[in-house]
């Protein structure tokens, strides 16, 4: 029997897409006070020590992202068609993914964080305080990635205020420790890794009670389900298109940096402040792409064509209103907000020059970011890798033609190129997915 959901509306999407919003914008907070705490004992070696310690420990989590997509896909199309013991089964498949992947992390965290170290190569004495601060951090592994299946899970079922909750309690418990054990206690890089790590833990634990619903139920316990081969192989086969497509878009931003350090300093520290504006669309987006996923997941589950490709529509309406908005904020604000994240004038004129393309930036990306949402939720992620195949190849031929001739203009570009192209790749793949629907 299928479960019935609420009617369809703006309303219904506004609410699932305005706490992921908040969530997002909590996230930037965190690192900044983890630095300005750990600036405050005066010493550059420490605060370069938790900036390449953190770097390093998100590359190596990140690599699981694809876990949070995967759950949400997987588990709002077994909502959308009613199968509670396949919903309670793919959180169950996901934590053991997470405790797995985190304690495997944990046993070979030597051969791991020298290989690190090797691709990141730092001063002795930077590098000594780095290794301490990941020593510690590498034990809250488990906790991190596993996060990532309940974060998935909880959107599926349009749960984002729990997904805030969740993030607001480990961005709180982690701030106020780090003032605790850095400033009162003086641990130092230390004493932000141990913050780090109690505040994770923490966002387990309170994760795990937020989905103790997945646990109320005779189904979790079916362990002929959760460890069925062919469901097993769907759910690796969806979370590895989704890592290789990631990788390549990971790809796409490193080479960009890459080749914007090859011109100067002040182009690369001009581009470096340009792309936190392309984070902060990214951030803002996510909230209306996370809702795309939740919904068409459940309608295509549903069978429900009309359903899904409402929820496409209403969800790209508000993605399009919302970049509107940024575009034209960043016109008008742009240089104000240069003005403040750098003092240096040559860096602000750098940035100045190549403002128009983040303004534009966003009017490009969106069908790109919300078709993103609008894959995952089908869990069409063959097509999502292949277009990303197709996407980068093509962001590669045009950094080869525009870079000789208009330089840092050509690198900005050819990443519009990429975001335009990464759109309409998929929008050619959409009718799939509705024909899919009946």
């Amino acid at each position: 029997m299928k479960t019935m959901q609420p009617k369809l509306n703006h309303k219904r999407v506004l609410s699932v897409a305005i706490p992921i919003v908040l969530s997002n914008a909590t996230v930037p907070i965190l690192g900044v006070v983890d630095t300005a705490v750990i600036g405050q004992l005066g010493q550059a070696v420490l605060i370069g020590a938790v900036g390449i310690g953190a770097v390093i420990i998100t590359a190596i989590y990140w690599l699981f992202g694809f876990l949070r997509m995967g759950t949400t896909g997987l588990t709002a199309q077994a909502i959308g068609a009613g199968d509670k013991s396949e919903i309670s089964a793919l959180l169950i498949r996901a934590l053991i993914i997470g405790f797995g992947a985190g304690f495997f992390f944990i046993a070979v965290q030597l051969p791991l964080l020298w290989g690190a170290f090797q691709l990141a190569p730092a001063s002795e004495e930077v590098e000594a305080f780095a290794k301490n601060y990941l020593q510690i951090r590498i034990y809250s592994a488990p906790a991190a990635i596993a996060i990532f299946g309940i974060t998935g899970w909880l959107i599926a079922q349009e749960r984002t205020r729990a997904v805030l909750l969740l993030q607001l309690l480990m961005n709180g418990v982690n701030i106020v420790l780090d003032f605790f054990f850095v400033l009162q206690l003086g641990w130092g890089v230390e004493g932000v890794a141990i913050a780090t790590l109690i505040a994770e833990w923490s966002g387990l634990a309170l994760g795990l009670w937020l989905v103790r619903d997945g646990f109320n139920v005779v189904y979790w316990k079916n362990w002929i389900q959760i460890f069925d081969r062919a469901r097993l192989w769907r759910m690796a086969e969806v979370n590895g298109d989704i890592m290789i497509r990631s990788i390549l878009l990971q790809a796409g931003f490193v080479i960009f940096m890459f080749l914007g350090s090859s011109f100067d300093d002040v182009i690369l520290a001009a581009n470096q402040v340009l792309i936190q504006f392309l984070h902060i669309t990214a951030y803002a987006l996510d909230g209306f792409a996370f809702a795309a996923e939740a919904l068409v997941g459940q309608a295509l589950g549903a069978k429900n064509r009309g359903l899904l490709r409402r929820s496409v529509v209403i969800t790209s309406q508000w993605g399009v209103v919302l970049v509107i908005l940024m575009a034209s904020a960043f016109f008008v604000f742009g240089d104000k907000v240069i003005h403040t994240m750098t003092t240096a004038q040559d860096v602000r004129m750098a940035s100045y020059e190549y403002l128009p393309w983040v303004i534009f930036a966003p009017l490009a990306g969106v069908a790109a970011w919300m078709l993103d949402g609008v894959f995952i939720g089908a869990t069409r992620t063959g097509d999502m890798r292949n277009m990303m195949f197709v996407s980068f190849s093509i962001y590669l031929v045009a950094l080869v033609v525009l870079l000789p001739s208009f330089g840092n203009h050509g690198l900005w570009a050819a990443m519009i190129i990429f975001y335009i192209v990464r759109g309409v790749t998929l929008g050619f793949k959409y009718p799939h997915i509705e024909s899919s629907a009946d």
